[in-house]
Formats: structure tokens, sequence, C-alpha cells
């Protein structure tokens, strides 16, 4: 059995933590709630991973620590305590100061008579306008605490995505960064050590000898210009992407891209349609809804196309009309869209095409990776084998020479 560490509401209304011994966390839940407590967090006690992980955590409320506030708000007015009593109980949860100051001022804004959804929204820098309009739909509805719950789902889904990407990303770059070490070492420090002992051998050296010599003492000599020449492009690129004209030309080309472009697409893509069902499944008109659903996007030509929907929409035309004219989207999107806009499911088929795209999102990550790593290795063996050659191709006519 592994042991928990446990944050949990008592049967009196007060927060208690500990640690419980536990086959599974779903055990450990099970056994606090046999124990007569609503419990709000079970994780496994990790060790010095653990401990540095939380303390390099962001100091404010990040996407997963907005997740899991919304998941554990919405346990506790489903239990039936009062907003006031819940966000006192959650005060104390983050590990971070600035976190714990975050609810604080929330608390103290709904203990002034200020709305959940207005609370949040003069927090607007770290609360995003699809969390708002959840809470803002769920106090229309009466029902803040399913609200809640479903955009902690949404959150968690979302970082889940962030995650795999990410996770995918990593092995791929720190092999680049190898490779480009290993080569830079090499043409840099190794290959120009040979220069004066080729000098004295008397021997004509290969072409390829000459272009590595060359090379290395070109990058030994000006490999501080080429340096600051990358860092001034790289400053000129990222004001020139300021201009929002410059940064949606990229974002329509980043879609046309031969490899990237189709997986981006099916990142976004699902991102919108989990935004857009989720914010509907929710009692947000459509129109709020498509206007929320562009600010979530993260490629400026899809925030373009979204927006223009959205006109179409108050004018009259069907959502799968609407987006007909983005030739980015899926077809199997528009399909999903229509169905779902004549069924009068539009909010779960929306969801059920996010869940569809995500899964295949993810195959096309393990696909790229695949065939990713094994090509930067190949890369890596010939560029370091024709360096080598280069080197050893000299000695072996010295040796034939002397025999």
């Amino acid at each position: 059995m592994a042991r928990f560490r446990y944050r949990a509401v008592t049967p009196n209304g007060n927060l208690e933590r500990g640690e419980i011994e536990a086959d599974s966390t779903e055990d450990a839940v099970a056994r606090l709630r046999d124990q007569g407590q609503m419990p709000l967090e079970a994780r496994p006690v990790q060790g010095w991973q653990e401990v540095l992980r939380r303390r390099l955590r962001p100091r404010t409320l990040d996407l997963a620590g907005q997740a899991e506030f919304a998941l554990q708000l919405g346990t506790l007015l489903r239990a039936g305590q009062p907003l006031d009593r819940a966000l006192g109980l959650l005060v104390e949860l983050p590990e971070t100061a600035p976190a714990r100051a975050l609810i604080g001022r929330i608390r103290e804004r709904v203990r002034g008579g200020a709305p959940l959804s207005t609370a949040l929204e003069a927090e607007s820098a770290i609360f995003s306008a699809l969390f708002i309009s959840l809470v803002r739909a769920g106090e229309a509805s009466g029902r803040v605490d399913i609200a809640l719950t479903g955009l902690s789902s949404h959150l968690a889904r979302t970082v889940a995505l962030r995650g795999t990407i990410l996770n995918a990303l990593v092995y791929p770059a720190f092999l680049l960064v190898g490779v480009l070490g290993a080569l830079i070492l090499l043409l840099t420090y190794v290959v120009p050590s040979f220069v004066p002992i080729f000098a004295g051998m008397g021997v004509p050296l290969p072409w390829i000898t000459i272009g590595v010599l060359a090379l290395g003492q070109f990058l030994r000599r000006w490999g501080w210009a080429i340096l600051l020449g990358l860092a001034a492009s790289a400053v000129l690129a990222a004001q020139r992407l300021k201009n929002p004209a410059s940064r949606l030309a990229l974002d329509r080309r980043l879609l046309r891209l031969r490899v990237f472009g189709p997986l981006l697409v099916k990142v976004e893509t699902a991102r919108l349609a989990r935004t857009l069902g989720t914010l509907t499944g929710n009692g947000v008109s459509l129109l709020p809804a498509l206007a929320i659903t562009a600010r979530v996007a993260g490629n400026r030509a899809i925030c373009a196309d979204v927006s223009q929907a959205a006109e179409r929409v108050r004018d009259g035309h069907a959502l799968a009309a609407a987006f007909s004219e983005a030739t980015w989207m899926p077809r199997v999107a528009l399909a999903m869209v229509q169905v779902g806009e004549e069924s009068s499911e539009l909010d779960a088929l929306l969801l059920r095409l996010a869940d569809t795209l995500e899964a295949d999102a993810a195959r096309s990550i393990d696909r790229l990776l695949a065939a990713m790593v094994p090509a930067l290795t190949v890369l890596m063996t010939v560029l370091v084998g024709l360096i080598m050659l280069a080197i050893l191709l000299p000695l072996l006519s010295l040796t034939s020479g002397i025999h």
C-alpha cells in the first residue's frame, strides 16, 4: 500500500490535512468518504522530484491550478456549502502565497455582495473569458456547481493535450541540441587542432578535408558574428510579428505546411470544438460563445475566420454554412456541426468531435516522433562520419606513402 496526502472537509465543516494509506487514489478517496469526510484532494506522497516540481510551480494559478480550483469549488458547492464558506476553505489549499492571496481577494469581493463571475472578472489577467462566461452562465441557471465541474473537465483536457504535445517535443529537442552541440564542438575545437599536423605532412589534402578544415576555421573565427546575427534576426522577427498583418500572414502559412500544418489544424480545431461545446452546453448563447472561442484560438488566421463565421451567424446563416468558407476546417468537423444543428445536439457533438480530433492529433504526434527521432539520429551519424572521414583520409594517404 502507498501513502497519500489528502485534504478534506470534516462533517463539522473544517478543513483537515493528513496522510492515509491506500492502494490507489480512488481507494484513498473512498476511505475518506467512509470516515464521513468530503475529500478535496488526494495525491501520492512523492520524493524530492515532487518537492522540486512544487518549488518551480508558477506563483499564481496556472491552467492546471484553475482546473483544480474549479473542481474543488464545484465539489464544495454541490455538497451544500455556501459560496463564502467554500472559498474560505479553499484559501488555504494552494501551495504558494500569491495563489492564496488571489483566492482571498475573490472571497472578499463575494463577501462584499459581488457575484462570483464579477469577482473573477476583476482578476481577468488570470482567469480567461471562457472561465468567467461559464461561471456567469451557471449563475444564470442556478447551477454554478455543475458549470464549475464541466469547466474543470475542459481545463484538465486542455492541460493534458498541451502536455502530450510538449512531452512529445522534449526528446527531439534534446536530440537536436545534442547534434548541433557535437558538430560545433568537432568543427571548432577538434578539427582545427589537425591543421598544423596536415600542414607538415606534405601530402595533398582531399577536397572533403579542405572543406571541413575551412568550415572549422570559419566557425572558430566568426562564430561570435554568427551568434550575434542570429540574435539580431530573432529580435527583428519578434518585432515584425508584433505587426498584426505579418502575424496573420505567418499563421496562414503555418496552416499550409505539408507536415506540421495538418497537425496544427487538428489541435486548433479540437480546442475550438471543445470550447464552443462547453460554452453552449452550459447555457451560453451561440454568438457570445463564438466571440469567446475566437479569443481562445492560438492561430490568428483561425481567430479571424471564427470571427467572420460569427458575423455570418449574426446575419442568419447556420453555423456549418458560416464555417464552410474556412479552407482549413476539416470536412469531418463541418459534417459534425451540421448534424449537431439538425439534431439540436450541437454541444454534445462538438465535444465528441474534440475527443476524436485530440485522439487523432495524439496519433499523428506519435507517428511524427517515430519518424523524427531516427531521422535526427541518422543525420548526426552521417555528419559526424563525414568529419571523421575528412580527418582520417590524409592520415591514410600518409600511411600509404610511407609503405
